[in-house]
């Protein structure tokens, strides 16, 4: 090479499973570009350029569409008498959120006991990290919310009590040596023994819900969706209208354009209106430009 500046482009494809980058107590994922230049008669000089891997995790999957619930129930003991019984049930209604969603938690906890007692609800991240056959771990919470104290013999219901994910990494589950996973708890401090601990799997995502979600969803398949303009198309094509006949004035042209977002109010709010303002409405085809037209 001459003397002055040269450039050299070079692409790389990635592969589809990398994990997403990680930094972790025990362990991390990183990734980077390097590049050498090898001179004659003087030292190779080096450089490197890190850069960020996301894995996509879609949540509009059956999987993570599927509602959560369990129930658990603990035994109150104090010097060997039984002081009464805690009961809870909790149920979310999807596996799957991306950071920044609200998780709606409904849970009941009955306190049969004869003491007050506090439930909770909480995020927990766990790292797992696997070396040589021994595993490491560490778990953090990532938020948490605390409800009203709940008196002997007394009952209380969540009726959807919102859980706010904030930024946190998604879910790395492919990985041989390192794992992320996500866990929702709801817990219940019972005074004089230890806590009743509820625990429902998540999985945080990449791609969020889909706007209309999703036949499988528990809010979707709550109504029925008429498909009979799913009938098959007809072989004869018919020649389309006259551009005349479709627009005749400037103000029918104008009733043609797409509703402002006053009109529609938050319907429109995320990608769906992103689609609904690229259509453009455009005069027909020719007769001649029709296929297979006789």
């Amino acid at each position: 090479l001459q003397a002055g500046r040269h450039e050299f482009p070079f692409t790389f494809q990635l592969p589809e499973t990398l994990a997403t980058s990680f930094e972790g107590k025990h362990g991390s994922v990183r990734y980077w570009v390097k590049a050498k230049l090898h001179r004659p008669w003087s030292t190779v000089k080096k450089v490197k350029k890190e850069f960020t891997v996301i894995e996509p995790i879609d949540i509009n999957t059956p999987a993570l569409l599927a509602p959560q619930a369990g129930a658990k129930e603990k035994l109150a003991r104090a010097w060997y008498c039984n002081r009464g019984q805690v009961s809870v049930t909790a149920k979310i209604d999807r596996k799957g959120y991306t950071p920044g969603e609200v998780i709606p938690i409904f849970a009941e906890i009955d306190n049969c006991t004869s003491r007050a007692v506090v439930p909770k609800a909480a995020i927990i991240q766990t790292q797992t990290f696997i070396a040589r056959g021994t595993k490491k771990q560490k778990k953090s919470v990532v938020t948490s919310i605390v409800g009203d104290s709940i008196a002997a013999g007394k009952r209380e219901v969540w009726h959807g009590r919102a859980l706010k994910i904030p930024p946190v990494g998604p879910s790395i589950l492919q990985c041989r040596i390192i794992q992320v996973e996500y866990s929702l708890k709801v817990c219940v401090d019972i005074p004089g023994t230890s806590k009743l601990l509820l625990e429902l799997p998540l999985v945080i995502g990449t791609i969020p819900l889909h706007p209309f979600g999703s036949r499988t969803s528990s809010v979707s398949s709550q109504y029925s969706v008429n498909l009979d303009w799913l009938s098959p198309i007809p072989e004869q094509l018919e020649a389309p209208p006259e551009y005349s006949a479709v627009v005749s004035s400037p103000e029918a042209e104008q009733s043609l354009a797409p509703p402002c977002r006053s009109e529609l109010g938050g319907i429109v709010e995320g990608p769906f209106f992103a689609y609904i303002q690229e259509f453009r409405f455009r005069p027909p085809p020719l007769y001649s430009e029709v296929p297979n037209a006789p």
